[in-house]
């Protein structure tokens, strides 16, 4: 890391958001942060380094993320890469979860990164240059029984990084999706997780796939600090990914998944391709 760059991490007080901002202050680089609450965000980080600015932000709020990226650029001059981590985690069959507590979900884990795309983009292309990261999940790949709603937001980023990838390739700007497995963060904790109250009798497959993921809090096979250093290298490929696994399981999930599309989609070819004229 010896080009120094300005970094504008989301959902930074905790996981690997926390883990980046350390990271990257102990290699002196710039560093931009944010979270609902400043205190909490400059207590968890812990540094008094000029290097360090941190932000209360409500990214579901636009004039909060463009207020928050215009102190950002006028404090270091420039914005060179823009990691979307925040969100959270919700658990429920689809009927068991409301039609606010769906619209949340989707605020924070898809709304949120647009938003913050939408801000900071002007600035990007301004530069001809830029890495944009946006932190999905390998439920957005292949999401397991109870958590449609988390998966589907989550295969939302993968998507719309996609894609963004291509829109921006013309500018000198990168997007990478990144697909993390079962982390030892605080994601199975309460502060990001959130569990439907609203418990159908009948459904018990998703009440045992909730008991067993919550049985591995603090048992996850991932190491976040590594997580971190992978996301930051990243940046410093000559050619970055646009889509990044992180963890074996995410790894072996997500070809698993492969194989399953391969064979779907390989078993109705014939009245796949029946209704071309």
């Amino acid at each position: 890391m010896d080009n120094k760059k300005v970094w504008f991490i989301t959902g930074a007080s905790k996981g690997f958001g926390l883990s980046l901002v350390k990271q990257l202050l102990e290699a002196g680089q710039l560093v931009a942060a944010t979270s609902r609450n400043q205190q909490e965000l400059t207590a968890a980080v812990n540094s008094t380094s000029n290097n360090f600015l941190p932000l209360q932000v409500d990214l579901v709020n636009e004039a909060s993320v463009s207020l928050a990226l215009q102190h950002t650029h006028e404090a270091f001059g420039r914005i060179d890469v823009v990691i979307n981590n925040a969100g959270y985690g919700i658990g429920g069959a689809i009927e068991e979860l409301s039609d606010a507590e769906t619209r949340l979900a989707f605020d924070v884990n898809v709304f949120g990164t647009l938003n913050v795309i939408r801000y900071v983009m002007p600035y990007l292309r301004k530069q001809r240059s830029g890495h944009i990261i946006n932190i999905s999940s390998i439920a957005g790949v292949t999401p397991g029984t109870g958590w449609a709603v988390y998966g589907a937001a989550k295969h939302a980023v993968i998507g719309l990084t996609e894609v963004l990838a291509a829109d921006v390739k013309e500018f000198g700007i990168y997007a990478t999706v990144v697909m993390p497995g079962a982390f030892r963060t605080q994601f199975l904790t309460a502060d990001s997780l959130a569990m439907t109250d609203n418990k159908i009798d009948g459904y018990t497959e998703v009440r045992a796939s909730h008991d067993k993921l919550l049985k591995m809090n603090g048992k996850q096979a991932g190491d976040p600090e590594k997580a971190a250093t992978a996301i930051i290298n990243t940046v410093y490929e000559e050619n970055p990914p646009v889509y990044l696994l992180l963890g074996g399981d995410a790894y072996n999930r997500a070809l698993d998944k492969l194989h399953v599309l391969d064979a779907a989609y390989r078993q109705w070819q014939d009245v796949t391709c029946s209704t071309d004229f």
